[in-house]
């Protein structure tokens, strides 16, 4: 086979690799960043990517978890939508700044005026402060998503023991040691800008990308075996034209 015809076939596959690897992930309600401080106050943003390809999402509700109430929490308006939180009365109160408090906020609600709502290939960000956060473990915020066609999906399964992403994962909030945090923003700067972006959809961006320029070099060397063959008639005319020898 000839470089030209292999080089075809490299890029071929190089192709079909790169649908194979970077074909449509399942998108899904985050909470960003992912990790917060012990103890702080921390501003996070709700994630809502529409996965529908005909419908629009008009509502989030998400859900903040009973056995870990947080005292102050607070939304960022949203132009075009309406936000609401819920209290409700704890069981056992809780302190802040000295002062006890015996309900909390267990539930906010974000619907979107007319003309408002996220749109098929649309993401939308939901801004929240709260804290104090709890001293260890994660927040788990389980989250409902509503379309525009009825269609209501329920972002409420929770972690997997063995470390396996469920079908429905609701939004998680991990809760790192003061000492963790500190060293994070060291790490963050030599991570690529891309980090961020692989939270939302899963390791399937960085993989795409890795066989898209695969397939970029196995077409640049087909370019290259292209050159070398369209350039072997020329060189074998000069040698054809060369008079002989007397």
């Amino acid at each position: 086979m000839s470089l030209l015809k292999r080089s075809a076939v490299v890029a071929a596959a190089a192709g079909l690799l790169t649908l194979a690897i970077a074909g449509p992930a399942s998108a899904h309600v985050t909470v960003n960043p992912s990790t917060a401080t012990a103890g702080s106050y921390a501003k996070v943003s709700f994630r809502v990517p529409n996965e529908s390809d005909s419908a629009s999402t008009t509502k989030l509700e998400v859900n903040l978890p009973a056995d870990q109430p947080v005292a102050s929490v607070s939304v960022k308006p949203v132009p075009g939508w309406t936000a609401v939180a819920e209290k409700t009365k704890l069981a056992t109160p809780i302190k802040a700044h000295d002062t006890e408090i015996t309900e909390a906020v267990s539930k906010i609600t974000w619907t979107a005026a007319k003309g408002s709502e996220i749109k098929p290939g649309e993401f939308q960000e939901f801004d929240v402060s709260m804290g104090a956060l709890p001293e260890s473990g994660q927040l788990i915020f389980k989250a409902l998503q509503t379309y525009s066609d009825g269609n209501v999906v329920r972002w409420i399964d929770e972690p997997a023991t063995d470390g396996s992403e469920p079908d429905s994962p609701a939004p998680v909030l991990k809760i790192v040691p003061a000492a963790a945090a500190s060293a994070a923003p060291a790490a963050a700067a030599a991570a690529p800008a891309a980090a961020e972006a692989s939270d939302d959809s899963g390791s399937g961006s960085g993989l795409g990308l890795a066989g898209l320029i695969a397939g970029l070099i196995a077409l640049v060397l087909a370019g290259l075996a292209y050159a070398k063959a369209s350039r072997k008639p020329e060189q074998a005319a000069t040698v054809t034209d060369k008079p002989a020898a007397s």
